[in-house]
C-alpha cells in the first residue's frame, strides 16, 4: 500500500474518515510528523468525550423529572441583578431530548465568541422565552422581586408551559413544580442554556443603550458599577435607564441635583 503524506493524514483524521486499520498503521508510523498529529488527534478526542459526559452528568436533574412523569422541563436562569443600568433579563429553555451543545455550561465562563455561537443554537433548536423587566420596575418592586417576575415573563415565553422548572438559586411561588439549584447553570444543561439566552439578550439590549448614552461606557460593562462608570455618573448624573434604588446612583443624583 501507497504510504500517505502526512497532509492526506491530518485531513483523514480532522475528518473522522478512517478505518481502525489506518489508525493503527498512524500510530505505529515512524515519522514525527505523523506522531504528533496522531497525539493531537488523541487530545482532541479525549476532550470531546469529556465533554460529552460533562454534558450528560449535567443531565441529571432532568433526567430525574423525567423519570417523575415530567415532559416539560425548562430551564430558568437570569443576568443583571447586579448592575446600576438596565432590566434584568431572565432566560427559559425547554431542551429537546436529542439536544447535544459541546461545552454548554454557564454563559459567564463562555468566551464571547462561543456564547453568541450558542445563543443562536439554542433558538434555532429549543423552546426559548425571555422575560425583561426594566429598570422603573425594578426601583417600584426591588430586585428580588423583579427578578422573579422576569422568570415568570420567561416562562410565559415558551411555546409550551412547562409542568417543571430547574431555577438557578430561586424559587418561584407561582408554580407547583420546581427545583432550585445553587449555582445550576453549572449542575444542569437547561439552566446553562436559559443563562446563555439571558445574558447574550441582555449584553444586546446594553450594547443598543450605549449608542444612545456612551458616556456611561454600557458596551463594555453592561451598567456593572466599574470605576469609569461611576465616574461617568458623577460627572453626568444618572441616564433614564439607571436603578435609582440602587446607592450609587441615588447618590450620583443628589450630586447633579446640587450643581
Amino acid at each position: 500500500m501507497t504510504t500517505m503524506t502526512i497532509k492526506e493524514i491530518k485531513k483523514k483524521l480532522e475528518a473522522g474518515q478512517f478505518s481502525i486499520e489506518e489508525m493503527e498503521s498512524f500510530k505505529q508510523d515512524s515519522r514525527k510528523g505523523v506522531q504528533r498529529i496522531v497525539a493531537q488527534y488523541e487530545t482532541k478526542r479525549q476532550k470531546r468525550a469529556e465533554l460529552k459526559a460533562q454534558f450528560e452528568t449535567m443531565k441529571g436533574f432532568e433526567y430525574k423529572a423525567k423519570r417523575n412523569g415530567k415532559t416539560a422541563i425548562a430551564g430558568i436562569d437570569e443576568a443583571g441583578r447586579g448592575p446600576l443600568a438596565g432590566p434584568v433579563v431572565a432566560g427559559a429553555v425547554i431542551l429537546p431530548d436529542d439536544f447535544y451543545l459541546e461545552g454548554l455550561n454557564d454563559s459567564k465562563k463562555l468566551s464571547l465568541t462561543k456564547r453568541e455561537s450558542f445563543y443562536k443554537i439554542i433558538k434555532e433548536e429549543t423552546d426559548w422565552g425571555v422575560g425583561i423587566v426594566s429598570n422603573e420596575e425594578i426601583d417600584r418592586m426591588n430586585i428580588y422581586q423583579a427578578t422573579k417576575l422576569a422568570m415568570m415573563r420567561a416562562v410565559e415565553g415558551l411555546k409550551r408551559y412547562p409542568d417543571h422548572l430547574l431555577i438557578d438559586a430561586m424559587e418561584l411561588e407561582e408554580v407547583e413544580s420546581e427545583v432550585s439549584l445553587v449555582k445550576g447553570d453549572q449542575r444542569s444543561v437547561s439552566i446553562a442554556a436559559a443563562s446563555v439566552i439571558a445574558k447574550v439578550t441582555r449584553d444586546h439590549y446594553m450594547a443598543e443603550l450605549h449608542k444612545s448614552y456612551p458616556m456611561y461606557q454600557f458596551a463594555s460593562n453592561q451598567g456593572y458599577g466599574t470605576s469609569d462608570h461611576i465616574d461617568a455618573l458623577m460627572a453626568h448624573g444618572p441616564s433614564p435607564y439607571h436603578r435609582h434604588s440602587f446607592a450609587p446612583v441615588r447618590e450620583a443624583t443628589v450630586r447633579s441635583g446640587d450643581r
